[in-house]
């Protein structure tokens, strides 16, 4: 281990480094998207209280597991930041929750109407399988009740994760897969055998086990209104750096 002296970091070097590293334009960019924040907020007299800024800190130590004020200190030393800065970071990030919310929450149920079926869900699991044979063949075993789904994909998934998991993907909402397995997906039936459908990754086994119709939910509620403030945000930002 070298026993480099510890020295300041001046402002200067950060930059620079940045610069080196191609990375200073999204720092940029995000140091735009504060201060448009700002703006706006000023504008339509937006504003964190003290009270909610404590709750977060409260939530975020508790999610760290910070029971003394002793270890935030220490957690925040780590960081490289004072409480100070980290009161402004929560302010900021409470503040955009609150612009996202005034400009976007009216148009938010809207959006997921007009895209109500992307929204459904489906409890999937999946092997990939790298021969086209082998998919074929391991299709007919569990076809035939010789194995379980849960079997094969522990033993053949190309996916070490997935094996570990018994092929189970999780949750998926219809848009974040393929239109075409999409459209196969949620037109099975429940523990409905799937495939082998081929794509770039390989031969796929799929199997249903509950689909779930599109419900607006707290969770997705915040997914669209914060992909809405994000695309606002962004198309913002890169009309002030033209």
């Amino acid at each position: 281990m070298y026993n480099l002296p510890k020295t300041h970091i001046s402002s200067e070097e950060i930059v620079s480094y940045l610069k080196s590293e191609m990375s200073l334009r999204q720092v940029y960019q995000k140091i735009l998207s504060q201060k448009l924040i700002h703006h706006v907020a000023q504008e339509r007299g937006i504003f964190v209280t003290t009270e909610e800024i404590q709750d977060e800190a409260d939530r975020q130590r508790r999610e760290e597991r910070l029971e003394k004020a002793a270890d935030t200190m220490a957690w925040l030393a780590q960081q490289f930041v004072s409480p100070d800065d980290w009161e402004v970071g929560i302010r900021n990030r409470l503040l955009a929750k609150k612009v996202a919310e005034t400009l976007f929450s009216q148009d938010v149920e809207k959006f997921f109407i007009q895209n109500r079926l992307e929204f459904e869900q489906v409890i999937l699991y999946k092997i990939i399988i790298s021969c086209e044979k082998l998919a074929q063949e391991i299709y007919y075993q569990i076809e035939e009740g010789e194995i379980s789904f849960y079997e094969a994909a522990h033993l053949y998934d190309i996916d070490e994760n997935r094996r570990k998991k018994c092929g189970y993907e999780g949750k998926i909402y219809r848009w974040s897969l393929p239109p075409n397995i999409a459209a196969i997906v949620f037109n099975a039936t429940s523990q409905q055998l799937i495939g082998p459908i081929k794509t770039e990754q390989g031969y796929h086994l799929l199997m249903v086990e509950e689909l779930r119709s599109a419900e607006l939910t707290s969770q997705i509620y915040e997914e669209i209104l914060n992909n809405m403030f994000q695309q606002w945000l962004a198309a913002e930002v890169e009309c002030l750096l033209q």
